[in-house]
């Protein structure tokens, strides 16, 4: 592992100079800037008209060893609204599809593992990534993006609860009592699996790191749905591991979570430079408690987008307003963009931020 790390930091080395100073990249560094920077979850996809007319009737896993289509759907939206990054048009299911183990990306309902994980042996099929072979139609969308990108291209993968949850349960779930029940019966299982998951997410990320990716972020969506004692005698162990690889590899890294409020101080402290926040959480308290600790990015409901433009915007001021108590910010939604959301409200969003986050930004060095 340390091989592939060492490449990365290398390949940081030559990175466009440009990218390196680019406003998200030093806000995420937690350096003085001179406005908010503003990019969205899910900017790229089922918004998008432009998507739509070139997506497809493929599953997601299809259309995703088609690096030049995947590459496309990566850069419309920056062509259309002007935000500050483009983020990879991918899945984090996506490094499980030549494993063999029988995962799919069912229409209406979301990763389904044919054969759920329930014991050691089970563990055992998932191998470990070949990246040249695994990985290979995402490092040359990775390429075909940087190729076009002024901006900075963010990479990603899931957080090893999260991809663990979907393997185990075998399907999306709303309590995840069967992750829970073999995390306390069989905790030998849990681990050895969470363990692999972090290799893998490690390999993910160098892939793309090297390959051009200037910032990476660590989707972690279901973490939120354990107890802090769980969380911190079974899974944060893991997170820690990925914390600190993740960091070897030269770029800024976001982890995001859903629904952990209860569980920030605990995130703050694994190390990771910047923390994604949902919309449950207050903005101007967790700026006030963490604000000189880590880059926050966040959290506007995405459901406001749905509103009427005025309120939309109002609605942003008010992220904006609070976000004033954190020396590093991005903008961001507190979840992914929904498929009915129109894309005119976002470029509204992206304008709005660019000319209000300069003049906070500018008042906030006064």
């Amino acid at each position: 592992m340390g091989g592939r790390v060492d490449s990365a930091t290398s390949a940081m080395t030559m990175m466009n100079p440009d990218l390196r100073s680019s406003i998200l990249v030093k806000t995420l560094r937690r350096e003085s800037t001179d406005r908010v920077p503003v990019w969205f979850m899910r900017q790229a996809g089922r918004s998008l008209p432009e998507y739509r007319e070139i997506r497809g009737v493929d599953s997601i896993l299809k259309v995703l060893t088609k690096p030049d289509l995947a590459a496309e759907i990566t850069l419309q939206p920056v062509r259309r609204y002007g935000v500050d990054a483009a983020i990879l048009y991918s899945d984090i299911m996506a490094p499980l599809a030549n494993l063999d183990i029988g995962v799919d990306i069912r229409a209406g309902v979301g990763p389904v593992v044919e054969e759920p994980f329930r014991s050691i042996r089970d563990v055992k099929r998932l191998r470990p990534l070949d990246p040249s072979v695994d990985l290979a139609a995402m490092a040359s969308a990775v390429e075909l993006c940087v190729d076009e990108l002024a901006v900075p291209l963010i990479g990603f993968c899931g957080g090893p609860f999260t991809i663990a949850s979907y393997l185990i349960e075998g399907r999306p779930s709303r309590s995840h009592a069967t992750v829970k029940k073999l995390m306390l019966e069989e905790p030998n299982v849990f681990h050895e699996l969470a363990d692999r998951l972090v290799d893998m997410a490690i390999a993910t990320l160098t892939v793309q790191v090297t390959h051009g990716a200037s910032v990476v972020q660590i989707f972690d969506s279901w973490i939120g749905t354990l107890s802090p004692w769980m969380f911190r005698e079974l899974a944060r162990p893991h997170l820690q591991r990925l914390a600190y690889e993740s960091v070897q590899l030269g770029v800024p890294v976001i982890y995001f979570g859903v629904e952990t409020a209860g569980l920030l101080k605990d995130l703050v402290e694994l190390g990771f430079p910047a923390l994604g926040l949902d919309w449950r959480v207050d903005l101007a308290s967790i700026a006030t408690r963490f604000g000189s600790k880590v880059a926050l990015q966040g959290n506007l409901d995405p459901s406001i987008l749905l509103a009427p433009t005025t309120q939309v915007l109002s609605a942003t001021e008010q992220i904006l307003a609070a976000s004033s108590q954190a020396p590093s910010y991005v903008f961001n939604l507190g979840h992914g963009v929904l498929p009915e959301t129109n894309p005119e409200t976002l470029a509204a969003i992206v304008n709005l931020v660019h000319e209000r986050g300069a003049n906070l930004r500018g008042a906030s060095e006064l």
